[in-house]
Order: C-alpha cells, then structure tokens, then sequence
C-alpha cells in the first residue's frame, strides 16, 4: 500500500476510514492527486471515476440515497468546484449526506491569476451544514483534524451535505510506503432514540377533533412501524393523504391527492378542510394540496421531523423534534378513536375517481397519459423505481404503484440536473433492479450521466419523448407563438438512439398506442444488459388530455 507524502490527504483518508465512510467518487484532475492516490491506493475504499463533475456528485447522491450513510466526492480545484452545487443544494434539502472535498491552491496563490484558481472556501455557504477549511502546515495539524472531524461527523450526525476544503502545494504526486500520522478521531454522536416531550395537551386536541388530516411527504421506504401504520388506518376521524414518493401504503390511505382534489368546488374544499393538520417526511409533490391547505388552512399544522420543519402551509404551530416512529409510540396510546365520517366519506369520493379514472383510461387518445398509465400498469413486482422531475413525477401521482416497488425522486430542489445521475448511483447501489422513468429534456439535459462504468445490468431507461417541455403547456399563456416554442417548450427533434448506441445501452422505440402494451412489457423483462426504451407522444395533445381528465372525473 502506498500513501501519499501530504499530511493533510493522510489526515483524511484515515479518519474517514475511522467513520466508516468508504465510497468515494472522485473526478479526474491534478491538484486533487494527494487525494486520488490516498484514496484508491487503500483496499477498504469503493473508489468511482467520473468526469463530469455535476454527474459525479448527483452519482453519488443516488449511493448515499440508497445506503443511507454518507459518500464523498472529490474534485480538483477552480470551477470543477462549482459544478457540484446542484448536487449540493438536493441534499441539503433532501437531507442527504454528502461529503464535498475539494483540493485547492495554498492561499497565497488566490487572486493573483493562477489558473484553475477561485475562492473555494465557503463556497456553498448558503447550502451546506458545515464548511471545513484547512491549512497546509504541520503546525496547524490540530486545527485541521478538528475541522475534518466536526465536518464528518456533523454529515453523520445531520444527515446533510458538508465542506472539506484542502489546499495541497506543489509537488503533488509523491508518496511514501507508512502512514506518518494516526490523526485523533472524535466519535460521532449516536442518535437519541428516546422522545420526552409532554404532549398530553397536543393528544387532547387531537381527540376533540372531528377531522385530522395527515400528509406524508418524501420517506424512504419501511420507514414507519406497520402497527403505527393499521392504527392511524382505524381511525375515521384520520384523513391520510400520501405521493407516490412516501412509500407509505394502506387500503385506507389515498395515494392521488390531486385525483382527488383537483375537481373540488368550494363546498368541497369546505368539507375537506382538517381542524388539524399532522405531517411527517419530506417535500410534498402536489401543488394543488398546497394551495388548498394556504386557502383552507386548519386551526394547527403540526410536523414531525428529528431535524427541522418547513412552514409549507403558512400555519405551522408545533415541530416535534423526533423520529416519527418515537413520536408516534409516544402519541397514539394517548389518543383515542374519533367518531366522524370524515375519513368514509373521503374514500367513498376516492373510489368514485378511481371509477372515473378506469372509464378514462378505455378512451384516451395516444399520450403522454396513455404512456404512463401502461408504464405504471406494466411495472415488475419489487423494483426500485427512480422518476425524473417535472411532468414525470406530476403523472406518477395519479397511479396507483405496486406497493413492493421502492419509489425515489429528487424532490429537495426539484431539478431535472441530475435525474439520470442521481439513478444510476441509486440502481448501483441498490440489491434491487431500477426502472428510470424520465422525460426527453431531462435526459438529455443529464446525458453525460451514461458516461460512467458502473451501471448495473438490470438498469433500465425509459424516456418518454414529447418532442419538448410538454409541462408547460399544461400553464396558462399563448401556446401557439414562436416564443413559447423556442423559450418554454423549447421543441426538439432529438432522438436517444445515438447516445443508446455510444454508452452501450440496448435501445428500443415506440411510437403508436398498438406496440405500446407489448413493447413495456418485453422492455421491462428483458435483463441481458442496460436499456432504454424511448415513447415518442404527441407535443400538442398531451396538455389536452391531460385537463379532460381531471374534468372527465368528476
């Protein structure tokens, strides 16, 4: 084993070793050499090479997703730097530990022209839970292992992006066959498990009230006990409301919130309106929820979340700072189950819509629609199914998904940046086979994500082509302009095939309704190596059928 001669890629190294943090995926460059050689020349390290920065920390994103534990990226210095930002911002909001280390120039060298050279240290300021930046010196060694320590572990302990930010002199390749530093490693924090919290007077408004609401939003999948689950599912005064993205499923939950919402009159909102509002898990998809409930608001909006609260309805009264697991243990004995209608009466509205719903899918036209209907009715039992932002996540609300499929999007900045990226990590990581269900501008926005030796076998694309943004025809303003065709739709006629063809990918096309059925479902099992399938729909027609819908279930 070789080491690299710099104290500071030593320091590193070792304790992120010492933390068990031990996949790393490190982008090519030269002043990031002491890191490079530290990390790959050590066999207890799963070291990945991708270029594209951007593509490499959402690749890594998708990994951290799916273990659940932090993951590295490396980068040389000046603007390779920046291109981790997209990344960067998903998992602060996302709540996802990602470790950003950056190599950079000895102080002395900044501002004075030197090439690959910017102000890397606190860069990501405004999104980022910590920032560590060292010196170079033997005499600063304490300063530095302090600052690697609290970055880590504060990643750890967080569940959040931070900052590493190292500066290495020249030269950078020489290396040194024993370690020359055993750096001190300050043991993480374990999570508390207990929740103390007095919440007798919280209980007390609970059973005074008629009509509870409760919304999930984005939540790993298991993630809540299934006594927990069947409780809450009793109570007909509990009104629970759940995306695609909570992984969260119950006879007695309703899983299209804007099935059933979006055909509401303002009587109906009145009926629906909650006294109180329950919420745990991440982001909320649905637009249309959030209107209502800022139009409609409840007399309280409680959430439940060991690390913050967004005030997403404008009437946040009370955070409880816990797992959902340990509130709900510590909540529900005190509770008892309400007398109302309120929750009977919301899923016999559910079940009309899903009538309604099965009469429209025998008569649709050719469409976006139709696709992901036949994609969503096709899917395989137990995959991991990872979805594009934009129209792609917005139609996944209207199905309902096999429950054995774990389903993930990045809805913390919902971006189409790093889609593709943030999927392939995931599917590499993950014991599951990964379906990518994703739209034509997001794929190729992210295309350099397919430039990456890791994709698994069982990883399939499937990219619905529209011929452009289809969302935004869905919003109000002229369609038929040159403006919008150029700025908003952005029109296309673009093809994966050739991308298919250069990064290995087995391609396939469909493009009527009468190869749609049969071209899924030999798609989706065919395993021989990674593929893509590619829908092309119609770019005017989709917004049209789109809006019949939501009036047809009425």
């Amino acid at each position: 084993m070789k080491f690299s001669d710099k104290i500071l890629s030593q320091t590193l190294v070792q304790l992120c070793l010492n933390k068990a943090i031990d996949h790393i995926v490190i982008s090519p460059g030269s002043r990031n050499a002491p890191l490079t050689i530290g990390f790959v020349e050590h066999s207890d390290y799963k070291c990945f090479s991708i270029v594209d920065e951007r593509c490499a920390a959402f690749f890594a994103l998708g990994i951290a997703q799916q273990l659940q534990k932090p993951v590295a990226v490396v980068c040389t210095s000046g603007s390779a730097l920046l291109n981790y930002y997209p990344a960067v911002a998903e998992a602060f909001y996302s709540d996802i530990p990602l470790i950003i280390i950056s190599a950079d120039r000895p102080s002395e060298f900044i501002d004075i022209g030197d090439g690959q050279t910017i102000r890397q240290e606190k860069v990501f300021d405004k999104h980022i839970l910590y920032s560590a930046n060292c010196v170079e010196g033997e005499e600063f060694q304490i300063k530095n292992e302090t600052e690697i320590n609290i970055a880590l572990n504060t990643a750890i302990e967080l569940k959040g992006p931070v900052h590493i930010n190292i500066p290495f002199s020249e030269p950078l390749y020489r290396t040194v066959e024993n370690q020359l530093i055993w750096p001190q490693n300050v043991i993480p924090r374990a999570e508390a498990e207990y929740f103390d919290e007095d919440i007798s007077n919280f209980a007390k408004k609970w059973n005074s009230s008629r009509k509870k609401m409760i919304i999930v939003g984005v939540l790993a999948p298991n993630s809540v006990e299934r006594h927990f689950i069947e409780q809450l599912a009793k109570d007909k005064s509990v009104l629970v409301l759940t995306e695609t993205t909570s992984n969260l499923h119950h006879v007695n939950f309703i899983s299209a919130i804007d099935q059933l919402i979006a055909p509401l009159t303002d009587e109906g909102f009145a009926k629906l309106k909650p006294d109180l509002l329950l919420t745990f898990g991440g982001m909320v998809v649905s637009k249309k929820v959030k209107a209502f409930l800022r139009n409609h608001p409840p007399l309280e909006h409680w959430h439940v979340d060991s690390k913050k609260a967004y005030d997403t309805f404008f009437n946040l009264k009370m955070h409880f700072k816990t797992s959902i697991n340990n509130f709900l243990a510590e909540f529900l004995p005190q509770t008892i189950f309400g007398e109302s209608d309120y929750q009977p009466y919301w899923l016999s509205i559910r079940d009309y819509r899903i009538q309604r719903h099965e009469i429209f899918e025998k008569e649709m036209p050719f469409s976006d629609f139709m696709v992901f209907c036949e994609i969503f009715h096709s899917l395989p039992q137990n995959v991991q199914l990872q979805l594009s932002n934009s129209a792609t996540i917005r139609y996944a609300q209207l199905f309902q998904l096999p429950p054995s499929a774990e389903v993930f999007c990045n809805r913390g900045t919902s971006g189409i940046d790093g889609s593709t990226s943030t999927a392939i990590g995931a599917a590499y990581a993950s014991k599951l086979p990964t379906i990518f269900i994703t739209g034509d501008l997001s794929y190729f926005y992210d295309s350099n994500a397919l430039w990456n030796n890791y994709i698994p076998k069982n990883f399939k694309i499937i990219v619905v082509n529209n011929g452009g943004g289809g969302i935004f025809r869905i919003l109000p303003g002229e369609k038929d302009s040159q403006l919008f065709d150029t700025y908003f739709e952005t029109k296309h006629n673009l093809s994966a095939k050739q991308l298919s063809k250069m990064y290995g990918f087995e391609y396939a096309a469909i493009g009527t309704s009468e190869k749609l059925k049969e071209g899924i479902r030999n798609f989706f099992y065919k395993n021989e190596g990674p593929a893509l399938l590619e829908i092309f729909t119609p770019s005017t027609l989709n917004d049209k059928v789109l809006l019949d819908y939501f009036e047809f279930i009425q």
